[in-house]
């Protein structure tokens, strides 16, 4: 069949990879790309958010099955727009679904309604600040502030002073996040460790795919600004049967139960961002898409092909299938620009050595200038290593980053370190 994956990122490159590898593909196009996922397939220069450009794409090239990486076109209804060829299998929830991501606030509430664990909260917008700052003063510090919608991975604040937190929710409302917090959601602080649950769902059954840990701070000991992530272990050590038990009965099956009771057309991923508090999980966000950097240490210890997976979405028979996972451990160190989270140039040429025989360097912002290879974001390359244990796997990823440059390369040397 005829595949095309929409993104751009290392999240995207790990699903070309995995998908190229499938018996059941014909041809992989990837739209945009980059320069890792044209090692896969045929990168094509449409935009992620370009739906009438990608609808004519897909009919020309005859293309059966679409997979959505990011959440941004999933929230704009790219999903929706493509039921009009019900012969066009697309991986991604409708535009009502990826309110779970889109909406911190419809989260909460489809929470609430289904039982599901998750921090007591208020709704706060221009019309109810008081009541808002109210319930800011009920609440022991830190204080914990969420954008309702997308903000890049930037929306979310925790503070420490209940009268910094009160000027942030209103400096967030007055729109500090643009659009993305005229509603802002006020959450009890939980305290705990995290970690991430993987779902992929036909609306009605799901199959569990391997847990993830990530870690989001750009300083080592988990300091500094949050990141999109800057390293990701797989599988988390702490996260045993009991708790897993627990994730399923409690978390896992009420939000499919919820999706069919709602009648949320929902065939795709389902990302659970979890905390373990006192061995109890509760959820902190969904996302309606695949985590990133998570996937480029999930996707690697998948053993099923992943395509006939995808395909059983479209007609609810995903029962029919299972996930092996390969035993060993992933472990992923992001590679970011100089100055992210907060500005850096890009335009730095990057030069690759021979990297360890089981480490692979997933591209996330690199970019193409004549025959160079340069930095085009803030988060550049993921290096996923696969290992016995969690230090076999992250030696080889330090290993391999020794061969790695570019202008003001950054990284987080305790990847996995709390774990071992």
């Amino acid at each position: 069949m005829n595949v095309l994956l929409i993104g751009n990122g290392g999240r995207e490159h790990a699903l070309a990879k995995s998908m190229s590898e499938s018996a059941a593909l014909t041809k992989l196009y990837i739209a945009p790309g980059n320069p890792g996922t044209a090692l896969h397939g045929t990168n094509v220069d449409i935009k992620a958010s370009d739906f009438a450009n990608l609808e004519a794409f897909a009919l020309q090239n005859e293309v059966a099955l679409i997979v959505v990486g990011p959440e941004a076109p999933l929230v704009d209804g790219i999903a929706d727009h493509f039921k009009k060829h019900p012969h066009i299998c697309v991986v991604g929830p409708s535009a009502l679904g990826a309110q779970l991501e889109g909406s911190k606030a419809f989260a909460k509430k489809f929470m609430l309604h289904r039982g599901i664990p998750t921090a007591k909260y208020f709704e706060c917008d221009a019309t109810n600040l008081h009541q808002g700052i109210d319930f800011l003063h009920s609440l022991k510090p830190p204080y914990v502030l969420k954008a309702d919608g997308l903000a890049a991975g930037k929306g979310v604040l925790i503070l420490d002073n209940v009268v910094e937190a009160e000027h942030e929710l209103t400096s967030m409302l007055n729109g500090k996040f643009g659009h993305a917090s005229a509603t802002v959601v006020i959450e009890e602080f939980l305290s705990g460790i995290e970690f991430s649950v993987f779902a992929i769902t036909d609306g009605k059954s799901y199959l569990l795919m391997p847990e993830a840990k990530d870690y989001k701070r750009i300083g080592e000991g988990d300091t500094g600004l949050n990141t999109g992530g800057m390293g990701a272990v797989s599988p988390v050590p702490f996260v045993d049967k009991t708790m897993m038990d627990k994730v399923i009965e409690r978390i896992v099956k009420p939000t499919i139960d919820g999706f069919v009771h709602d009648e949320i057309d929902y065939k795709g991923f389902v990302f659970f961002g979890l905390i373990n508090v006192n061995g109890e999980p509760y959820v902190i966000e969904y996302n309606c898409r695949m985590g990133d950097p998570e996937t480029e240490v999930v996707v690697p210890r998948i053993k099923s092909d992943l395509l006939p997976i995808f395909v059983s979405l479209k007609d609810q028979t995903l029962h029919q299938h299972t996930l092996e996972f390969k035993d060993e451990v992933a472990t992923t160190v992001m590679l970011v620009s100089g100055g992210y989270p907060g500005d850096y140039p890009t335009g730095h040429s990057i030069e690759i050595g021979e990297l360890h025989r089981d480490s692979f360097a997933y591209h996330a912002g690199t970019k193409m200038e004549g025959n160079v290879l340069v930095t085009s974001g803030g988060r550049v390359m993921a290096i996923t290593s696969i290992g016995s244990d969690i230090q076999s796997a992250l030696s080889k990823s330090y290993s391999s980053i020794e061969k790695i440059k570019f202008g003001g390369m950054n990284f987080r040397k305790d990847i996995g370190r709390d774990l071992l």
